[in-house]
């Protein structure tokens, strides 16, 4: 039994610290550390066509599209938001949790 408890807590501290690292830390593949400091972070994002992410979460920012996308968010709560951008098109966003689909033909 004391086993089984040890189990229980392991994984649920295991949980607690996925769900609290940032994008370049779950989804190295598709987010790039380029500078950070103790004020900005700046990441390189890819995603294939049709590719999507695990859950992972952003501090706030802006995000600058080099290319142009088609993409589907979906919240911690299942609620999903299709965003398009265009090159050169600039956004804030607060502080969030996510999946990302890349919808789009395109990287």
């Amino acid at each position: 039994m004391r086993k089984l408890i040890w189990t229980i807590v392991f994984a649920v501290l295991a949980l607690s610290l996925t769900l609290a690292q940032d994008a370049t830390k779950v989804e190295p593949r598709h987010y790039k550390l380029a500078f950070e400091n103790d004020k900005v972070q700046v990441v390189y994002i890819q995603y294939g066509p049709h590719e999507k992410s695990r859950m992972h979460s952003h501090p706030q920012g802006v995000v600058v599209n080099i290319t142009e996308a088609h993409l589907r968010f979906t919240d911690e709560n299942g609620k999903t938001q299709d965003v398009y951008s265009k090159p050169g098109e600039a956004r804030w966003f607060p502080p969030f949790r996510h999946t990302m689909e890349n919808l789009g033909e395109t990287l």
